[in-house]
């Protein structure tokens, strides 16, 4: 090979070692998560989907924007962390394309206090904090509803807010926070509405610490989710597979004892 044949080469011979975005190599299969449950149970199939030779990177996120931003911008391959609800209102924000791939666990969304040891016992006046994006604030609110601490426009509506409220008897004051720092603001309010993973993350126990829980009827699954196609991915099916796989709902049950419910 002559000089000037080598030169132009050796770019090219550099680029390939780097490798390009995640999964080039088809078997590395790159997931954003949340650290619990979904990162756990990602850990629980990992080393089945390594003996089908699936190399499985976990990539752990304390928010719900960037799994979605960076899935949809092709630096990770999918996501596990979020509810179709959250899903349909982040594309219609964001003008996103992303799609629900397979259900796998519910995750009951709780009240909490450090102040009352009861729902009945929250006061008048008191300060409830919520999550601050649409579907997981609505989702609260359903949950205030079903308690009896308020009345909603539309009792079924998943993206009520606080403006769709027509009674509000104990006069509650509503703070719209992000849900990853819910946990932390339990000594000043009277009560927070707290996804399971942050709960749980904040060593909460649902079954245990919630005054109010949603049930196992809840339609909020928590789903895989990918940019379209991506169900024929070779590397997702097997990741699904094992995701909904009996041993993984067995994990669920065991591990989480009520607090994470199986979908499947």
């Amino acid at each position: 090979m002559n000089r000037r044949a080598l030169l132009l080469t050796l770019p090219l011979l550099a680029l390939a070692a780097c490798g390009g975005g995640s999964g080039e190599d088809g078997h590395t299969l790159t997931v954003a998560a949340t650290a619990v449950p979904h990162a756990e149970i990602l850990e629980s199939v990992k080393p089945e989907l390594a003996k089908e030779g699936v190399d499985l990177k976990i990539r752990v996120f304390n928010d719900y924007v960037q799994p979605n931003l960076q899935v949809d911008q092709k630096q990770i391959d999918v996501n596990y962390f979020e509810t179709k609800p959250y899903l349909d209102e982040f594309n219609k924000a964001r003008g996103t394309h992303l799609v629900a791939l397979a259900g796998v666990h519910v995750e009951p969304l709780g009240a909490y206090s450090r102040k009352w040891k009861r729902i009945e016992d929250v006061p008048q006046g008191a300060t409830v904090a919520i999550p601050n994006e649409p579907s997981n604030g609505g989702r609260a609110l359903l949950l205030l509803q079903k308690a009896g601490l308020i009345r909603l426009k539309d009792p079924r509506n998943p993206l009520a807010t606080i403006r769709d409220i027509t009674s509000n008897p104990r006069n509650l004051k509503f703070k719209e926070l992000e849900g990853a720092t819910l946990p932390r603001t339990l000594g000043e309010v009277d009560l927070a509405l707290i996804n399971t993973n942050y709960a749980l993350d904040a060593k909460l126990n649902p079954t245990r610490d919630a005054l109010a829980i949603e049930d196992g009827d809840s339609p909020y699954v928590n789903f895989v989710v990918g940019r379209p196609g991506a169900d024929s991915d070779p590397r997702v099916i097997k990741l699904i597979a094992a995701l909904r796989s009996p041993a993984t709902r067995q994990f669920i049950r065991t591990h989480y004892k009520g607090a994470v419910l199986p979908a499947f």
